[in-house]
């Protein structure tokens, strides 16, 4: 099983439209798939048209575990499933911080659903906190998206640096080019010039398009309703370079 985060220090850069699309696209591939939404605002939820999770005691590891298997319910597409957000999820901080191993609590957890799914994929809220510690540790690559502008590429710096303090592997780090705007002069200069710096940038780039915009319309993956468009096939064009890297 592959553990897999959609993640970004900084908000409105497409991290919520990556999760969704590319889990999609992961079950399009044939990978049993389970879409974690571990962000309180709950928009991956949202899009599959899921309820909120059910509000459950998050007292210790089991007890996570037993209500997060308790909430997944199956999407509209078959091989997808979801977890859905809850508001609740705003104290999973203070139940880590009461742990012994604090910073690798969640990764113990995903595996108890191993048996289950190939592929869990989590959508992250847009902050470092003990939790995105529990994800960075959890997971077996980030896939961060970076709009090409130059706060989005301050953030990458920042995620970066904060891997190199806590001693984290920073190839784990697989930053995208996402939201790309090719007749924005910024945006080409900083395409050629950033990932010289970031040797684990992904090749796919995936492009502004108001059709993604329209998932909030529609309440489904874009590759669910609009399959042909340019933004759909960079997705699956992404979820195919994702694979290749990470084998079987």
């Amino acid at each position: 099983m592959k553990i897999l985060s959609s993640y970004s220090i900084k908000g409105g850069v497409g991290k919520t439209a990556l999760a969704v699309n590319l889990a999609f696209a992961l079950r399009e591939a044939g990978r049993r798939t389970l879409l974690l939404d571990l962000d309180p605002q709950g928009a991956a939820t949202f899009y599959f048209r899921v309820a909120s999770a059910e509000k459950f005691r998050m007292r210790d590891a089991d007890s996570l575990a037993e209500g997060l298997r308790r909430n997944i319910r199956e999407s509209d597409f078959p091989g997808l499933d979801i977890i859905p957000s809850n508001l609740g999820y705003r104290h999973f901080d203070i139940l880590l911080d009461g742990m012994a191993k604090r910073r690798k609590q969640l990764r113990k957890v995903l595996e108890e659903f191993k048996p289950d799914y190939d592929v869990i994929l989590m959508d992250c809220p847009p902050n470092i906190t003990l939790l995105s510690e529990n994800v960075f540790r959890a997971s077996d690559a980030i896939l961060v998206p970076v709009i090409p502008t130059v706060l989005s590429r301050r953030t990458l710096d920042q995620l970066a640096g904060f891997f190199r303090d806590e001693d984290l592997p920073d190839g784990m780090l697989r930053p995208f080019f996402s939201m790309v705007q090719k007749r924005n002069r910024m945006h080409r200069e900083i395409m050629d010039d950033l990932p010289v710096s970031y040797p684990g940038f992904l090749k796919t780039v995936i492009p502004f398009s108001a059709d993604v915009e329209k998932m909030g319309l529609h309440r489904m993956p874009l590759l669910a309703y609009s399959h042909a468009s340019t933004a759909a096939m960079a997705y699956r064009a992404l979820c195919g370079e994702i694979l290749s890297l990470a084998g079987p």
